[in-house]
């Protein structure tokens, strides 16, 4: 049975982000995705990063097992086998599996459809993983200034309350604010297609 899932926003949004992280990424190291969803974004970047190793994860097992099969359909070498990690879950960054001296943590797609408490999670378990220098990247529809960047993203947040109301479009401010406690400083912040950003943080030399 073929258990490979598909996000139609990865095939629109891969090759903005892979420009992104081409340019703030090492050309080697260890990298862990946190909510991987369908597999289809490390796949995509392992392809045509290959200096680095990806480590997905999701605490999906479904989500899982689409990783799992996207990496053996494709045949991409430097993908490994995805984590059961859950930002929510306290000591989550304590797991042996996660690879050690990571060079970055990568976060798709996840602050807005996720509790907030998903966020927090993240923030302080990166500032516990990443050494300093290393980078944490998110990508993603944000508030600026407490207002929607765009009218289709306030369509898109109130979408979201409907299905649950934990989850909505963040203010760029408060996540800001959540990884400078964790130990991060915002480093940039791109504009990319459809309205959304990619965030750039990088961990401090202390928190």
């Amino acid at each position: 049975m073929d258990t490979r899932l598909h996000a139609a926003a990865t095939q629109r949004n891969r090759e903005p982000i892979l420009d992104v992280l081409r340019r703030v990424l090492p050309a080697s190291g260890a990298v862990l995705e946190i909510a991987s969803g369908t597999g289809e974004h490390a796949i995509w970047l392992a392809e045509h990063l290959p200096g680095l190793v990806l480590r997905p994860s999701d605490p999906d097992p479904a989500q899982r097992a689409s990783i799992a099969a996207w990496t053996g359909f494709t045949g991409v070498a430097n993908v490994r086998a995805p984590l059961a990690l859950d930002v929510t879950a306290p000591g989550w960054q304590a797991s042996d599996a996660i690879p050690p001296d990571l060079a970055a943590t990568l976060c798709i797609n996840m602050v807005h459809i996720a509790p907030w408490e998903a966020t927090l999670g993240l923030m302080r378990g990166a500032g516990a993983l990443l050494a300093p220098g290393r980078l944490l990247y998110l990508y993603g529809p944000y508030r600026r200034g407490g207002q929607h960047t765009a009218p289709s993203n306030a369509v898109f947040d109130r979408s979201l309350r409907a299905q649950d109301p934990a989850w909505g479009v963040r203010d760029l401010e408060a996540v800001v604010a959540a990884a400078e406690a964790a130990g991060f400083a915002l480093e940039e912040v791109v504009a990319m297609p459809a309205n959304n950003l990619s965030v750039i943080l990088r961990r401090r030399s202390s928190a």
